[in-house]
């Protein structure tokens, strides 16, 4: 690719690749979902700056935890007709959903902590009389 595609702000498949830090395939994939559209000529993909934004928003729902079939949603709802505060709405109830499975999950994971420490407490002191018997045996 010149440099004067760079500076029109189109990219190569592999440039966009390795900027995000995901693969190819991950790219194609997000093609075949309908998620990102670049142009073709010949067997080459060309992504413009749409394109690359999109990918930061595939890759920052993902973080979130949202499927590609989320993903697309939230697309498809910033390129209707529904007008910038039904967006919005929807995109706000969504997050408010993400962010409840979040907080359970969050609760669960402090839940399962704790019960380790528990266990692992209760071993250690478990080891600590097996060790003191046997030390005591010896000193016999």
């Amino acid at each position: 690719m010149s440099k004067s595609e760079n500076r029109n702000n189109i990219y190569a498949i592999g440039q966009l690749a390795e900027e995000f830090g995901v693969t190819s395939r991950a790219l194609r994939l997000y093609e075949e979902e309908g998620l990102l559209n670049p142009r073709r000529e010949g067997t080459r993909r060309i992504y413009n700056e749409r394109d690359r934004v999109r990918l930061r928003l595939i890759l920052r729902g993902k973080r979130l935890g949202w499927s590609l079939s989320e993903i697309r949603e939230s697309f498809d709802l910033y390129d209707s007709s529904l007008g910038e505060e039904a967006q919005l709405e929807q995109m706000l109830a969504k997050l408010a959903a993400r962010r409840d499975v979040l907080n359970a999950q969050r609760t669960d994971i402090d839940h399962a902590l704790e019960d380790l420490e528990s266990i692992a407490t209760n071993c250690e002191a478990a080891l600590a009389e097996i060790r003191a018997s046997k030390r005591k045996a010896s000193n016999a």
